[in-house]
């Protein structure tokens, strides 16, 4: 880990200290597009890292104890995916359990199980309690699930959310109006060629409803579709979202990450939409892989006292990357490049 001397922020991040956060200073020749960038010995976590996988992407870190905890997309060598939890002293060396997370059926119906397919998983702590949220096949089709843990031992399976098709669920950190609000993006049965993203509302992660548009695809690099990546992150400008979109380009699919902000107490109100991406496939290793050309955010760390965000993300559906930046500027960035 590569500390520096924290600068001066005048968008705050509303939450804990988190002083062990991964880090590394923006290159001294990043340009002002360059508010976002990666950590120079990436990826953190090869496809390879237990002796099952064929790639390990796309997956969620949390605070945890003295160090990090996360829950890791796994595809095997028969291409099946399903999730495993790892443990890191410092978010960048991490061990993960060469097993795979077996859920308790909180639900009690043989209706709900994460045994058949897994994948894409988020994690967020409310209330002291870590919340999983996945995309799981039901009856063949995508559908999000919710899962808990207290200590990364043991894991609880909930209900289903909602009703496939539907991927990229994402929990907002605490309640809003005495709520839990999800972020989802409804799709198809396939590669879904189309996608906006919606919140919705419930009282206690099993009803949902009150479903809200948030926004919609808008063209070039974010053409085709976009999905909530990491849990919104609450700042003193509203929640910081970011969030992954989707060009139909002539070599196929293109993932990229983008930004935006939502009002703090209606979070289906965007307050400001960044129009360019804040990265892009164009290191080796988001390029070429099992899918080409992918950036797909899935968690971000944040510390309130140096407004330092780490960011976690899929590369090319191989390995797990690390990118940084400062809140305040990415904030600056997003809000001068507005486009709703």
């Amino acid at each position: 880990m590569i500390l520096d001397t924290p600068t001066s922020s005048t968008t705050e991040i509303i939450g804990s200290s988190l002083p062990h956060i991964p880090w590394l200073p923006r290159p001294a020749n990043a340009t002002e597009h360059e508010v976002v960038w990666r950590y120079t010995a990436n990826p953190v976590v090869p496809r390879n890292a237990i002796p099952s996988a064929n790639s390990i992407f796309n997956s969620a870190v949390v605070p945890f104890g003295e160090g990090f905890a996360g829950v890791f997309r796994c595809d095997y060598r028969d291409r099946y995916a399903n999730l495993h939890v790892g443990f890191s002293p410092d978010g960048i060396k991490w061990t993960i359990n060469p097993g795979r997370i077996h859920f308790i059926n909180g639900a009690k119906d043989p209706e709900i199980s994460a045994d058949i397919f897994a994948y894409d998983p988020r994690v967020v702590c409310i209330d002291g309690r870590y919340h999983i949220i996945w995309c799981n096949a039901y009856h063949g089709s995508p559908v999000i699930s919710l899962g808990y843990t207290d200590d990364f031992k043991t894991f609880t399976q909930s209900e289903n959310a909602f009703l496939p098709f539907n991927r990229n669920g994402v929990l907002f950190p605490r309640k809003i109006n005495g709520n839990y609000l999800m972020l989802s993006r409804p799709s198809d049965n396939g590669h879904t060629p189309f996608g906006d993203i919606y919140l919705s509302e419930s009282p206690d992660l099993t009803y949902w409803g009150k479903h809200r548009f948030v926004m919609g695809r808008r063209g070039c690099w974010e053409g085709v579709k976009i999905g909530a990546g990491s849990a919104p992150i609450e700042t003193s400008e509203g929640w910081l979202l970011f969030y992954h979109g989707v060009l139909h380009s002539c070599n196929g699919y293109v993932y990229s990450m983008g930004a935006a902000l939502l009002d703090l107490d209606k979070p289906s109100k965007v307050i400001a939409r960044c129009k360019n991406y804040l990265l892009s496939p164009q290191a080796p290793y988001e390029q070429v892989g099992d899918v080409n050309n992918v950036v797909f955010p899935c968690a971000a760390l944040a510390d309130a006292d140096t407004g330092r965000i780490a960011i976690y993300y899929g590369s090319a559906d191989t390995v797990t990357s690390l990118a940084f930046c400062e809140v305040d500027s990415v904030v600056r960035y997003i809000k001068q490049n507005s486009e709703l």
